[in-house]
């Protein structure tokens, strides 16, 4: 309820003075919070008549949580940041509604956030403050690993600029009056809808007159908050009454701000000024980039998109941290004898390399992971990429503009001519591209590259069908990987998983034994947010193409021949990869079933 409102209320009701309802304001203004838990705090109204007044004029009921009895699988169905960030609890939940207790039940973007969260219809009740925040201790303890979690994605931009690439301001140039921290989000809201009238705007200019400061901090603490926790992609997306911020971690989005849609356009073109884009535009899609520093000698590159939708433009970010790359290949995941394979295949003088899997199977880490481990003065990399996604010191890197005529095949033809050792090519979409690719494979290059096949065999007939001759395949192809992510079992919740019938784990290690095997799951904590995974890793199927596999290639067979012969020669496909995973504790049989094919 709006503070003034409500003393208003209350001084019609002669419950507290005009002195009081001042003193009340002041504080808050000062120290933040409820103006009805500062007034029960000041002395100058009892809690359990200021429930009853405000029940009475929300028309919602009271309840007395002190000797309420509630199902811990409903309190788990909210986050414990968001019970502790609108002050709510959970009560029950009967079909699609979930009844909650909540201090100010007139809060509407609470009780939104609470919808796109759990995604169930909210029904309140009120309840005090004090009641709520004892019951949520209760069942997650004193509160010390949120307030931890918070201080950990504290915002301070005198150790980091936001930028684009041309732009990026001095360390210099901060100031103390930037500092943000995650608990200053529902100010920072506060602010913008306070000093934001999205109809004044300087159209001529392209300019946002009335963002400011409050705009400007939300989006940078966004920005930092989505790469401390880990996310691979970041979302604002506008709707008819919110505008919604997703995350995506551990390959899985998850809703993490509900905010007034009046901001959508001054959040857009903060944005889009960032990127480097053109705000004035907003019929077409954009793409651009963001560069952020982070603390001294860490750089973090956003991918930006935008694309008009039916209530504004949603914008996608991807976050392209360096130093997930590996120099140690050995740390992706593979398998012994498959990494063995890798590194046999990187030390060639020359022939084609090729990495498969669908969008966000983690290709582009594999692949610059490699070129790092080979990355010297004495060997001239290039590559042409389309978006150049991680900037690598030492290697050539072309962006592709299509526009212009600067195409995969345009970037190989020239790089045939400037003396190069090793080529990568972002992605292999036509039989043009190929062409060239094989070509400088079998003239002395080292060419990288990747496919959308869905296993290692596979990618031979995609050549094939892309109209490569099946011995020119056999002659240049030296090796192929397809993999996948899996996420990881949470380290600090993990346990013995006791769950899965004898049926089951047949089934799933088909042809393996599982006698004394032990199987482990996360139970879900508030390092995994509850899910029982923190992390992924990569699943791999390593194919070197040798001798035997070479004549099948030149005899047309089909994939299913080559992969048993690949199997019978060793290999190991996605789902040996998994088992594997299963085997040593790392995830979980439903991880593997979900992201993996049956052999």
């Amino acid at each position: 309820m709006v503070p003034e409102r409500l003393g208003r209320i209350l001084i019609g009701a002669q419950l507290i003075t005009e002195v009081q309802l001042q003193k009340a304001l002041a504080v808050q203004k000062r120290e933040g919070g409820r103006l009805g838990g500062i007034l029960v705090r000041l002395g100058f109204i009892k809690e359990e008549i200021l429930l009853g007044i405000l029940a009475k004029q929300l028309g919602v009921p009271s309840v007395d949580l002190a000797h309420l009895d509630v199902d811990p699988a409903v309190v788990k169905l909210i986050p414990v940041e968001l019970l502790k960030k609108h002050t709510v609890f959970p009560l029950k939940r009967v079909g699609s509604t979930l009844s909650v207790a909540i201090a100010d039940p007139a809060d509407v973007f609470a009780i939104d956030d609470i919808k796109f969260t759990s995604g169930y219809h909210v029904e309140p009740s009120i309840a005090s403050e004090s009641a709520i925040l004892k019951k949520i201790e209760k069942f997650y303890g004193n509160g010390a690993p949120i307030i931890e979690k918070k201080k950990a994605v504290a915002i301070d931009v005198r150790d980091y600029t936001v930028g684009t690439e041309e732009g990026n301001a001095s360390d210099e140039d901060q100031s103390d009056e930037s500092l943000l921290t995650v608990e200053d989000f529902d100010e920072v809201v506060g602010d913008a809808l306070d000093n934001i009238d999205v109809e004044q705007e300087a159209q001529e200019e392209g300019v946002i007159s009335d963002v400011g400061a409050p705009i400007i901090k939300l989006v940078n603490g966004i920005l930092v908050n989505g790469i401390n926790v880990g996310a691979s992609d970041i979302h604002v997306e506008p709707f008819a009454t919110v505008l919604r911020v997703r995350l995506r971690i551990d390959g899985v989005l998850k809703t993490v701000m509900s905010l007034p849609v009046k901001i959508k356009n001054a959040m857009v073109s903060r944005l889009k000024i960032m990127a480097g884009l053109d705000i004035a535009e907003r019929r077409l899609p954009q793409d651009g980039r963001i560069k952020l520093r982070l603390g001294k000698g860490r750089a973090i590159d956003f991918r930006v998109s935008t694309i008009p939708c039916l209530f504004g433009e949603k914008v996608a970010l991807r976050i392209l941290d360096s130093g997930n790359l590996s120099r140690d290949l050995s740390s992706l995941g593979f398998e012994p004898q498959a990494l063995a394979d890798f590194k046999q295949a990187l030390d060639a003088p020359y022939g084609m390399i090729l990495v498969t899997g669908p969008t966000g199977s983690g290709k582009t880490t594999t692949l610059y992971s490699a070129l790092k481990t080979i990355n010297t003065t004495e060997v001239n990399i290039s590559t042409a990429e389309d978006p150049v996604e991680y900037n690598l010191m030492g290697i050539n890197q072309v962006q592709m503009k299509e526009d212009i005529g600067l195409t995969f095949a345009t970037a190989l033809r020239s790089f045939l001519r400037q003396d190069p050792d090793v080529i990568l090519v972002g992605e292999i979409r036509d039989q043009e591209t190929a062409e060239i690719g094989i070509k400088a494979a079998l003239t002395g290059h080292l060419v990288l590259s990747t496919l959308h096949t869905n296993d290692a065999t596979s990618a031979v007939t995609r050549l094939v069908n892309m109209g490569i001759a099946p011995f020119l395949v056999s002659s240049s192809v030296i090796l192929v990987i397809a993999q996948r992510l899996a996420r990881t079992i949470c380290t600090q919740c993990k346990a013995v998983d006791t769950t899965h019938s004898e049926a089951f784990l047949k089934e799933f290690f088909v042809g393996q034994s599982t006698t004394g095997l032990t199987l482990y799951k996360g139970k879900g904590c508030e390092t995994c947010n509850q899910t029982g995974y923190k992390g992924r890793m990569a699943l791999y199927e390593v194919l070197p193409i040798r001798e035997a596999l070479r004549g099948m290639i030149l005899e047309g067979a089909s994939v299913d021949a080559m992969k048993a012969k690949a199997i019978a020669l060793g290999m190991k496909t996605i789902r040996m990869s998994g088992m594997e995973k299963v085997r040593a504790g790392l995830t979980t049989p439903e991880e593997i079933i979900q992201n993996t094919f049956a052999d």
